[in-house]
């Protein structure tokens, strides 16, 4: 699978959008930055993939860590039902 990426002029590529939190730009430096450090080669797994595993597992330690522990608010603060937190936390070896 290759890569499927537009390449910005330098200027647009670091101008951040005005609408974007400070996340968000976070996110897009650092995709910005991989994408010019992969090139041309290939992704492997796929880049949305990638992002996702390396994301999760610090959010999900984050979040449950912010809470002290507590999985049921952990998980409310995430969106997301407590088994599928409890899920997700053994799938990235957090239980």
């Amino acid at each position: 699978m290759s890569v499927n990426a537009v390449r910005l002029p330098a200027a647009e590529a670091t101008r951040p959008v005005a609408s974007q939190s400070a996340l968000g730009e976070c996110v897009s430096r650092t995709v910005r930055r991989y994408l010019a450090d992969l090139g041309d080669a290939d992704c492997g797994e796929g880049l949305h993939a990638l992002v996702i595993r390396e994301v999760e597992g610090p959010l999900l330690r984050e979040v449950l860590a912010f809470h002290d522990g507590n999985q049921s608010r952990a998980a409310v603060a995430l969106g997301i039902n407590r088994a599928t937190l409890r899920k997700k936390l053994a799938a990235h070896g957090l239980l």
